[in-house]
């Protein structure tokens, strides 16, 4: 999929490029060459400064893991999710490594979320009675996977920071609420073709509360001026975030871990990420570089604005549309075009804050499902694709009217 779109990238600006040369504009095919000299610039200068935030991050996660954040949130979140997974018998491995990558994907430790997940993956094809067929939680596990909630999106913080944005971190609660709303709708609708009883009194409970919280939170927040709302979202979000690397170290220092030590070996891991990265970032921010000179992003996006503002609504948000559009299909591929919009309209402007929500709102559907079921040679999916997507289109409608509220 991946190297479709890489590939249709450069196609469709060879084609578009063609038709602005023959509408008298042969400067065209200088934009290009040029955005491919200038866009590699960039992925590797990102690259380069993302490795010093990478190995502070990667450190302070790994001090986390260490000091039980993990097993901690496996114990609270256990009543609810064995309910919600009725296939898989009580004290089932399957149960502690569903637990655990979950916990892992809330704290951003993506590192350790997916070999967890592959394991959870691994377990529940045991007690699959159809080796080829996706088994009810398989499918689930899926979904709220793609929709995964994160308390804490690292690497998006890391990219603002290197756009210049003024407050990496404004985007926390937006994000934390759109995601919320994509793990609702994919749990719901996973739940109508499965019959699962969320009116259960353990799930309803869990949920319920969960969800007045945010909507509590959402009703709080817009209830405020815009500078207020600007200027108290921020002091929040990061007052969170170090109220949790607080927590993290206590938790460590109470088991009696080395503190130094640890961060240190989760920054070995952070330097080799950030290196890793460099051709991956490269290959695609000079790909959708081009497609942005040849004028074809462009054409789409201002092809969008028309529709949408012939129907009399607003138009600000269609900038954020590219980010949404890869979201499912490569997460490269969306990180790539969330990098471009800021590079376009600034990291501080409504596209590149929007974008970055948008971004951190789910996770890639189609990758997750290609990895997890591949793994284990799942060949029919079942309803898996139509109850992620669905739990995307709900983060990225989300993603929208929460930028509006924080940012519009």
């Amino acid at each position: 999929m991946l190297n479709r779109i890489w590939t249709f990238f450069f196609l469709g600006a060879f084609v578009a490029a063609m038709g602005r040369h023959l509408a008298g504009h042969p400067g065209v095919w200088r934009d290009m060459v040029g955005s491919t000299f200038d866009m590699a610039g960039t992925a590797f200068n990102i690259a380069l400064g993302l490795t010093g935030v990478m190995c502070l991050w990667l450190g302070i996660m790994r001090i986390g893991e260490k000091g039980g954040a993990v097993e901690f949130l496996a114990r609270i979140f256990g009543p609810l999710l064995r309910r919600l997974f009725p296939g898989i018998p009580e004290g089932h491995p399957a149960s502690g490594s569903i637990v655990m990558n979950m916990a892992a994907n809330m704290l951003g430790l993506d590192n350790a979320a997916t070999p967890l997940g592959l394991k959870a993956m691994r377990e529940m094809q045991e007690l699959n009675t159809d080796k080829e067929t996706a088994s009810d939680d398989m499918i689930l596990f899926l979904v709220i996977n793609t929709s995964a909630v994160t308390l804490i999106p690292v690497t998006i913080f890391t990219y603002r920071a290197q756009m210049g944005a003024a407050d990496p971190t404004d985007i926390f609660l937006p994000i934390l609420i759109a995601t919320w709303c994509s793990t609702m709708v994919g749990l719901i609708i996973t739940s109508f073709f499965q019959r699962i009883r969320l009116l259960d009194p353990v799930v309803l409970g869990w949920l319920g509360g969960m969800t007045a919280a945010m909507a509590g939170l959402v009703a709080w927040l817009a209830s405020m001026p815009r500078e207020v709302l600007e200027e108290r979202s921020g002091v929040a979000a990061n007052f969170l975030i170090f109220a949790v690397i607080v927590a993290f170290m206590a938790g460590a220092v109470y088991r009696r871990i080395n503190l130094y030590e640890a961060f240190v070996e989760g920054a070995k891991d952070g330097f080799k990420v950030a290196v890793g990265i460099i051709p991956y970032l490269v290959a695609m921010l000079v790909a959708i570089g081009v497609f942005r000179a040849s004028g074809a992003l462009d054409l789409v996006l201002d092809g969008v604005r028309a529709a949408v503002g012939a129907v009399g609504l607003d138009t600000a948000w269609v900038d954020g549309l590219p980010t949404a559009f890869m979201k499912p299909l490569s997460g490269s591929g969306a990180r790539g075009m969330m990098i471009e919009t800021m590079t376009a309209h600034g990291a501080d402007s409504f596209a590149g804050r929007l974008a970055s929500v948008i971004q951190g709102s789910t996770e890639t559907t189609f990758y997750v499902l290609a990895v997890y079921f591949g793994a284990v040679g799942i060949r029919r999916t079942r309803h898996a694709v139509v109850c992620g997507l669905a739990a995307d289109l709900a983060g990225v409608t989300a993603a929208i009217l929460v930028s509006y509220l924080f940012f519009g």
